[in-house]
């Protein structure tokens, strides 16, 4: 496995916590479940109620920005 690098695969939220970028995940290929903030696999493995949650939040997002 190769070692993940921050600025592509990964950055730190004003939390200090660890965020994966979009990137890494469409490496990794797939959707884990965990509701990650940028999932592009629609989390279509993160069980509802929170996925549609989660799919209303990243619409709303989009909405503000665009």
């Amino acid at each position: 496995m190769r070692q993940l690098q921050e600025g592509i695969d990964f950055y730190y939220n004003a939390e200090g916590l660890m965020v994966l970028t979009e990137k890494y995940h469409r490496e990794r290929g797939y959707c884990c479940g965990n509701g990650c903030r940028h999932c592009p696999f629609g989390y279509q493995n993160v069980p509802e109620p929170r996925r549609s949650k989660l799919l209303a939040e990243r619409d709303r997002d989009k909405s503000e920005k665009g």
